[in-house]
């Protein structure tokens, strides 16, 4: 039976509703309820590729990556769940000398904030990852504390936790609109009954606009289709394959089990609920192996899956507290950065809710930055 009252819904049951469901409870927050129109972690999270990291161009990011690093490696323990975290680096390979320079700018900011990251030489990029080629290559990036883990775990570890800690999650649960009172909200109107509350977080994803819309919020946030696969067993593969990515291409690949998974950015792709999973990119993802991982070309595939990136304009995050409306608050807009930022975003809405300053500044990524034009895009988008 779904409930009556709350002091707080979160909408949207992936990492990032989990996760803050997670921290507000573990806070003491009472009567925390979370919705999910689906089953927790069944929309972009599960679809993700996994990859954790702290490789990035903009200062924030790199902080939110590195403390999400250091939640995922105590996960085991806090909250409490295996997620087959293997932090075999992540390995950016640049052919485009203003690449170059600019990976140099940013591993001097990531190292200045305490990442282990370093620029090397394209002969030790090759030892690391024997399967590419290294034809065209410059230079490349690594930083060994990088690396995937299972995101449908992380969901479970945090949900598991929120439970027993006293918050209640409803999946098959679709909201359907929120009630207002001048500018104050009242309830949360689900297809399962409504939930009287003066507080609702929203981390919905690519359907955070429509839920921003019930309040008058704009949440200026896409959906665009991104493409995984998965090769058969390769007997031969290397036991540790870093996270391998050549950023001019932005095709990727890490081990999963006794196979690779892979997959890049379609530049042809355009936005859309599209989730059937499609051919027309196999050609440019067809040339991007050829040109950097060959030996991939003689290797079956195994099966694939189709996800939705939540793009924002900037490609960054978008995360605040609403202006105008009383205590609505939205984390939303990652841009395929939402699973790695999950543990830093729940610790960071925890303390918004609670009216205390996070540990780190987010102002810079309120909703209100695209209207004032102070956007702050992010180089390193996969």
């Amino acid at each position: 039976m779904i409930s009556d009252s709350a002091e707080v819904v979160i909408v949207g049951g992936g990492v990032m509703g989990t996760s803050i469901a997670f921290h507000l409870a573990e806070a003491g927050v009472r009567d925390v309820v979370l919705v999910e129109r689906d089953e927790l972690g069944s929309g972009s999270t599960c679809k993700a590729a996994g990859g954790v990291r702290a490789q990035f161009s903009d200062e924030l990011n790199i902080q939110l990556g590195a403390r999400s690093l250091e939640a995922f490696k105590r996960f085991s323990e806090r909250p409490g769940q295996e997620i087959d975290l293997h932090q075999v680096g992540y390995l950016f390979l640049l052919s485009d000398p203003a690449h170059v320079e600019a990976f140099e700018r940013n591993v001097a900011l990531q190292n200045s904030l305490g990442v282990p990251s370093r620029m090397i030489s394209v002969a030790e990029a090759r030892a690391m990852s024997p399967l590419i080629s290294t034809e065209g290559l410059l230079a490349a990036a690594y930083s060994p504390d990088d690396g995937h883990c299972t995101p449908e775990s992380v969901v479970l570890g945090y949900a598991t936790a929120a439970r027993r800690l006293g918050a209640r999650l409803h999946t098959h649960t679709a909201v359907t609109d929120i009630l207002m009172s001048g500018n104050d909200i009242t309830g949360v109107v689900t297809d399962r009954g409504t939930i009287r509350t003066n507080a609702v977080i929203c981390t919905a994803g690519v359907w955070a606009p429509s839920i921003g819309e019930m309040v008058g919020v704009d949440l200026p946030v896409v959906p665009l289709r991104r493409q995984v696969m998965f090769t058969e067993p390769m007997p031969s593969l290397d036991p540790v394959v870093p996270f391998t990515i050549d950023f001019a291409s932005t095709f990727y690949f890490h081990r999963e089990g006794r196979g690779l998974l892979f997959g890049m950015s379609d530049p042809e792709e355009t936005p859309g609920f599209k989730l059937d999973v499609s051919d027309a990119w196999m050609p440019r993802l067809t040339a991007a192996i050829e040109k950097r991982a060959p030996s991939l070309l003689d290797v079956g595939v195994r099966t694939g899956w189709a996800g939705l990136y939540e793009v924002s304009p900037d490609h960054n995050a978008i995360i605040g507290e609403s202006r105008g409306v009383s205590r609505f608050l939205y984390a939303t807009g990652f841009s395929g950065h939402g699973f790695l930022q999950g543990p830093a975003v729940g610790e960071i809405i925890r303390d918004l809710y609670l009216e205390r300053a996070p540990m780190f500044d987010v102002s810079s990524l309120d909703v209100t930055r695209f209207a004032a034009d102070e956007t702050r895009p992010e180089l390193n988008v996969v």
